[in-house]
């Protein structure tokens, strides 16, 4: 397993409150486990909860979304447990079993965890089958769609100055 923040490309915290979404950038201490993630997006207050989005080394993301005691989790790819101490907390989380050596890539978790937003799960779906596209252009996608694009692109410095 690599270090546990080693690799992190971002790790964003995303809240809407009375209708304006606030983004905030996480601590990196918070990273290392989906509990302590999840901990760490409890102290943001939130119409529907917070939504944290941690992209790590061009390879994976995590999407932790807190409402209340309720955690929900999404891994862009399974097959990261192998390797990331972060993406096996989150097989842990869900209750799956590791990836064998022979798995492909694969989502695991709740697809639908942003639905209730404006993220469906079906269009999660197509954006994870794209080969083509990297953690932060997922995510930068999706957030446009949920409407903190540019709130997003900004703190994951991603906006070209």
């Amino acid at each position: 397993m690599t270090e546990r923040t080693d690799g992190i490309d971002f790790a964003l915290a995303a809240y809407r409150e009375e209708g304006v979404w606030t983004v905030q950038e996480l601590v990196h201490e918070t990273l290392f486990e989906v509990e302590t993630l999840a901990h760490a997006l409890r102290r943001f207050p939130g119409d529907g909860g917070a939504v944290g989005m941690v992209a790590v080394d061009e390879d994976f993301f995590l999407v932790v979304r807190v409402a209340g005691p309720r955690t929900r989790v999404l891994l862009s790819d399974i097959t990261a447990a192998d390797e990331w101490e972060l993406a096996s907390s989150a097989v842990d989380f869900l209750h799956l079993p590791p990836p064998e050596d022979d798995d492909e890539q694969a989502p695991a978790g709740d697809l639908d965890l942003l639905g209730d937003l404006g993220m469906p799960a079906m269009d999660l779906a197509i954006l994870l089958d794209d080969d083509d596209l990297y953690p932060d252009e997922i995510l930068s996608d999706v957030a446009r769609r949920l409407g903190f694009g540019a709130e997003f692109d900004d703190a994951a410095g991603l906006t070209s100055a």
